[in-house]
């Protein structure tokens, strides 16, 4: 291999102004996190909150999907790597996530059978 390989050819790793933006992006998306919960379960919880109870936990799975995403892409450098390196790492996540949909789908089957039942 070429000690000399050019800058076109090797992996640009992005800034430190990157690196910054997406820190601050995670800590709104955690901040947006506190305050969903706040807002639904807090002291102060209205009838807002109330009413959004039942969209509480598919808001958080969505709210940290995200922050995940950006983690494993920048700061695991999934973005640099080749697409064989981030298919074995996303076909797993991929796998788990549908398995922990139909868990949930299963268990609120369940759920609702045992009410009526």
């Amino acid at each position: 291999m070429d000690a000399h390989a050019s800058p076109a050819s090797e992996h640009s790793h992005p800034s430190v102004g990157v690196y910054i933006r997406i820190g601050l992006v995670l800590f709104v998306l955690t901040a947006l996190e506190v305050g969903l919960y706040e807002f639904t379960y807090g002291h102060h919880a209205g009838p807002a909150g109330h009413a959004i109870e039942p969209f509480f936990v598919p808001l958080l799975l969505l709210l940290s999907a995200a922050k995940f995403a950006l983690v494993a892409m920048f700061y695991m450098h999934l973005k640099q790597d080749e697409r064989v390196l981030s298919g074995v790492f996303i076909f797993p996540l991929i796998i788990a996530t549908v398995l922990i949909f139909g868990l949930i789908a299963l268990e609120a089957y369940h759920f609702a059978f045992a009410r009526s039942g």
